[in-house]
């Protein structure tokens, strides 16, 4: 088995454990209020994190070390806000129709590398973010009564995922990836605490298994994330990502009997079709 082979497949076993996760989040945050389920999350994430810095060179005050700690810090507290979002919109929305929406994450970052990163965004790769976002449209179908502030808090999921994608692009120019994996980690943590200790709603015996389990999940995924770059490169692996999309719609349709609307399975399979159009581009470049 080639190096890009088994990253192909960590990168598949990676959605799928994200895939969980969301399921998980949706499963806990329908009884419990979701920055609670989110804090919790972020507890066992800071952790781990943690712990991959004091066992790396250097320890944590080298991972602690930025030359833009301003930066790192908004962004870990931008994907913390993301996460309660997405989740709400799990909620609210569904996981196959929130997924769907949110496919659309790597044309805003296409459409953004150039403004924020300076970046040549050609022609192509410009007709291909046009052609996403009309499959977004066929999702939302404006007009029929589909278009949700649900569907626009998707949205909004995706526009700052793509945000914290290009962001954590640029911070790579000055620091390491163990500098900004451990931003992302206490930052979130710190902030997610504040922001909803006060929510703390006592959990059943048998919730905290299933919050066991979403920690376990979120630490695993990262780690297969990890594993997945250190074998094979980004630009070879990153289509297959889509494959989350793919298993969140099989969680949802099993365990919330989720509908899978004619214009989500077109509109969503315009999205990725534009995106993996969008990567090969960046990837020949």
């Amino acid at each position: 088995m080639t190096q890009q082979t088994l990253g192909i497949l960590l990168m598949i076993a990676t959605t799928f454990v994200f895939a969980v996760q969301d399921g998980l989040s949706r499963h806990l945050s329908e009884t419990y209020p979701v920055m609670m389920v989110v804090m919790i999350r972020y507890w066992f994430f800071a952790l781990f994190v943690l712990t991959i810095a004091a066992r790396a060179k250097g320890g944590l005050k080298a991972a602690a070390r930025s030359n833009r700690p301003f930066l790192q810090i908004f962004r870990g507290v931008l994907l913390a806000v993301e996460i309660c979002v997405a989740v709400q919109s799990f909620v609210w929305l569904g996981l196959v129709e929130a997924h769907a929406i949110f496919a659309c994450y790597p044309l805003i970052i296409a459409a953004l590398s150039g403004p924020v990163l300076g970046e040549k965004v050609g022609w192509r790769r410009w007709t291909a973010v046009g052609v996403g976002f009309c499959g977004i449209l066929v999702i939302l179908r404006p007009g029929f009564g589909v278009f949700t502030p649900a569907s626009l808090m998707a949205l909004a999921s995706a526009l700052m995922f793509a945000l914290y994608g290009l962001l954590t692009r640029y911070a790579s120019r000055y620091d390491t990836t163990a500098t900004s994996f451990f931003y992302t980690g206490t930052t979130g943590a710190v902030v997610m605490t504040a922001a909803a200790l006060w929510q703390w709603t006592p959990m059943t015996g048998t919730d905290w298994l299933w919050m066991g389990s979403l920690c376990l999940a979120g630490v695993t995924g990262h780690w297969l994330l990890i594993k997945t770059y250190e074998v094979a490169e980004a630009s070879a692996v990153q289509p297959f990502a889509y494959f989350q999309l793919v298993f969140s719609s099989i969680i949802g349709v099993l365990f919330w009997s989720d509908i899978l609307p004619p214009a989500t399975v077109v509109g969503a399979a315009i999205v990725v079709s534009a995106g993996l159009f969008t990567l090969w581009r960046e990837r020949q470049a």
